[in-house]
């Protein structure tokens, strides 16, 4: 490994492999058959401080660095992929979003919650004809009295059904382009608010993908995240970490599909001897961990200059692609 980890961050990891695998790996393949969401394993995971890593300790989050961050993601990946997702919206999303633009009210209320896992997080971005292009889509918000009022459809949205807060982002003036974006914070329940479509997904089938509906659905204007005109810059912010998370998923899995596979050729035999031993047998096993290990370092790259407060776009883009 090129990338030199801090005591601290190996003590993270085994922590959380440790606690993967007793807690998360047993059941994953069912919770895959049956769509169960997760709800107990993220509460334990609130409780080891796993959904508010990035959090400052202040709002009642970990206070730790985005490196330490990938390294439990990845873990929690290697066990389940569903649970994965759901913990990466939820932190590199959701509660960044809400610590970088929140104002102290909205960081008070929302974070120690999001922190603990009694309230799962959800980001509203895509629509059914706006996805890479957020600024074809066609939600609106309209200011009426304290309440925005808003209306349209979002699509692909993770824990839709089970969030307890959205980020949902929407057009308070459509003549001013991705600047006439905002973000707002709707809180489950709110009426007007109602869970759509609910996907049948080939893989990650415990955490749900919905589609959300907003039919005069009235926020409180405090509930605005940022400034108006801010959603676009909040979503971009938001998507950069995301992408890291991505790639901390897709190194997780990858890494428990290669173990998975070394040990299936160090016991299966052919021909007198263990597949391990053919050639062409290591050559697959020789290029899986390359590849992995060449997306682990992209992954720790970008991962490390976003704790430097540099510039990420391009490397977290990179670390997803190739992961």
């Amino acid at each position: 490994m090129f990338f030199k980890l801090t005591d601290e961050q190996v003590m993270i990891q085994s922590m959380v492999r440790e606690f993967a695998r007793k807690e998360i790996a047993t059941t994953a393949a069912e919770r895959d058959l049956t769509k169960e969401f997760p709800a107990e394993n993220l509460k334990k995971m609130g409780e080891l401080g796993l959904m508010g890593m990035m959090v400052p300790v202040e709002y009642g989050g970990e206070g730790i660095n985005t490196v330490s961050y990938v390294l439990a993601l990845s873990e929690i990946a290697s066990s389940c992929a569903s649970t994965a997702v759901v913990m990466s919206v939820h932190n590199s999303i959701v509660c960044e979003s809400i610590n970088n633009f929140g104002n102290e009210e909205q960081k008070k209320k929302y974070l120690p919650p999001l922190t603990d896992a009694k309230i799962i997080g959800a980001f509203a971005l895509t629509e059914p004809h706006a996805g890479s292009d957020p600024v074809a889509q066609s939600t609106t918000a309209v200011l009426d009295g304290d309440h925005y009022v808003l209306n349209g459809d979002k699509r692909f949205i993770t824990s839709g059904k089970n969030g307890g807060l959205v980020i949902v982002t929407a057009k308070t003036d459509e003549k001013k382009g991705h600047k006439g974006i905002s973000a707002f914070l709707v809180e489950k329940g709110t009426p007007g608010m109602t869970v759509g479509n609910i996907e049948d997904k080939l893989g990650l089938r415990a955490s749900d993908t919905t589609d959300l509906i907003f039919k005069n659905c009235r926020v409180p204007a405090e509930n605005m995240l940022g400034k108006e005109g801010d959603g676009f810059k909040i979503a971009m912010k938001g998507l950069d970490g995301g992408r890291i998370g991505i790639s901390a998923q897709s190194v997780g899995l990858a890494q428990a599909a290669l173990d998975s596979a070394v040990k299936y050729v160090s016991q299966r035999e052919q021909f007198g001897q263990k597949v391990s031993k053919f050639q062409g047998i290591r050559w697959m096993i020789a290029e899986m961990a390359t590849e992995i290990e060449a997306a682990r370092q992209l992954m720790f790259s970008a991962s490390a200059m976003k704790d430097r407060g540099e510039k990420y776009t391009m490397q977290a883009s990179m670390a997803k692609l190739f992961a």
